[in-house]
């Protein structure tokens, strides 16, 4: 009786494990970031898709603070059923690493890679007032006065500032660095002529780009964006090989069950693939890619060691 009572637990057990196949309850998406930024830009659309594809609740949960730091921290240390997963940009994934002295965690031994979701670049923006109309006349100006021009950007070691002083080693010039607290104070101070220059999201600066409020002289991809189609890439445009933006990925505690991955990832590459999710994405200038697992951490890899000398190039750290 015994023997037969064991039986009967086990298949109960089976059958309810094949009953309820993961996900069967919602799905927390960790952006570490605070809401309404490029975060969720991608992780809202991405969330509503991924819930039709698997069945299932995904809700985005934001946790920003330090560099997104905080929201990584959360997510590493959560339990690797698969349930809580995180959104995470080149900031965390590639320049952290080397911006922050004692960072808690590593972006590719404490977490299993999904996919890579998409990527979208910064347009080179100066006010109306700086009298040049291409990247060559702006380098040119550079350097007629060098430490004179200022720039924008959302914080010491942040992808826009990066962008830059990247920009800086590769033309040759010298700008001055300020740093603001967010996108869209950084942008004020452009329209306003306290900075003359600055790296820029087409999502936070598209109405400004359409008014002709600031001028766009190039694109930081290494393709043309679909956005702003007549712009040209600032490796076509004078600085050969230059390549910066923002991407974005997900990822899973370590130890994360292998079939667990997989769902999310084939999830991911169909959400991907959805027509409402692919207009959204384009309205801010976001390409959708989704990668394998195997493909993102080869990426992640290849970024850091090129951020890596960026960031000590430039001399940022934050403590």
């Amino acid at each position: 009786m015994k023997r037969l009572l064991s039986l009967l637990a086990v298949l109960t057990l089976s059958v309810s494990t094949m009953a309820a196949p993961y996900p069967d309850k919602p799905v927390r998406i960790v952006v570490p970031y605070s809401p309404g930024g490029g975060g969720d830009v991608v992780g809202r659309p991405l969330s509503q898709e991924l819930g039709k594809q698997l069945g299932a609740s995904f809700f985005i949960d934001n946790r920003g603070g330090a560099g997104g730091n905080i929201g990584m921290e959360y997510v590493a240390q959560s339990p690797a059923d698969g349930y809580s997963v995180v959104l995470a940009l080149t900031s965390q994934l590639a320049i952290n690493q080397a911006l922050y002295p004692k960072l808690r965690y590593d972006a590719i031994n404490d977490f299993v890679p999904i996919t890579l979701l998409g990527s979208a670049p910064y347009f080179l923006a100066v006010n109306a007032s700086v009298p040049v109309k291409n990247l060559a006349e702006f380098i040119k100006l550079a350097k007629s006065k060098p430490g004179a021009m200022s720039y924008a950007s959302t914080g010491n070691g942040s992808g826009l500032h990066l962008s830059m002083e990247l920009l800086k080693s590769m033309a040759g010039i010298d700008l001055m660095h300020v740093p603001y607290k967010g996108g869209g104070v950084a942008l004020t101070a452009l329209l306003a002529d306290n900075v003359q220059a600055m790296f820029v999201s087409y999502g936070t600066g598209k109405e400004q780009i359409k008014a002709g409020k600031i001028r766009v002289l190039a694109v930081s991809s290494s393709q043309r964006s679909p956005a702003l189609p007549d712009v040209p890439t600032i490796s076509e445009a004078g600085v050969p090989g230059y390549e910066s933006g923002v991407w974005y990925a997900l990822l899973a505690p370590r130890s994360t069950p292998s079939d667990v991955v997989k769902r999310l990832h084939d999830g991911s590459v169909a959400a991907l693939q959805s027509k409402d999710l692919r207009e959204r994405f384009a309205t801010d200038g976001v390409r959708p890619i989704g990668s394998t697992p195997q493909e993102l951490t080869k990426y992640i890899q290849s970024e850091r060691v090129k951020w890596a000398d960026v960031v000590k190039r430039s001399g940022a750290t934050v403590e």
